[in-house]
């Protein structure tokens, strides 16, 4: 199963960059498992919960000139994503707020 966020912002740098180094991203029971090209564009970043009943991860890509991070919210066989969604939202609308002008989620 596969959900897409697509969060578009204001100004500013990489949403994703500003994700892959906030130390408080483990408050919201997640956390960076990998990353490409850290500071470059494109990069991207997977991020899986610290919670292990929650599965999924979330794929992130960040599009500079649109300011659009698109997030990709993977799960395998029955499970549902809404749990690692929930998390990821709150922490996008706490974190950076300021940031975003819309989010858009387009369930599987």
């Amino acid at each position: 199963m596969q959900s897409v966020i697509q969060v578009t912002c204001y100004r500013g740098g990489s949403l994703r960059e500003a994700l892959a180094n906030d130390t408080r991203l483990e408050k919201y029971n997640l956390t960076v498992l990998r990353q490409k090209t850290p500071g470059r564009s494109p990069g991207w970043a997977k991020l899986h919960s610290t919670d292990p009943d929650i599965p999924g991860a979330i794929n992130l890509e960040w599009d500079p000139a649109t300011k659009i991070l698109l997030a990709r919210i993977v799960t395998k066989g029955t499970n549902t994503a809404d749990r690692i969604t929930g998390d990821f939202i709150a922490y996008l609308i706490r974190r950076h707020r300021k940031k975003i002008r819309s989010i858009l989620i387009l369930p599987a």
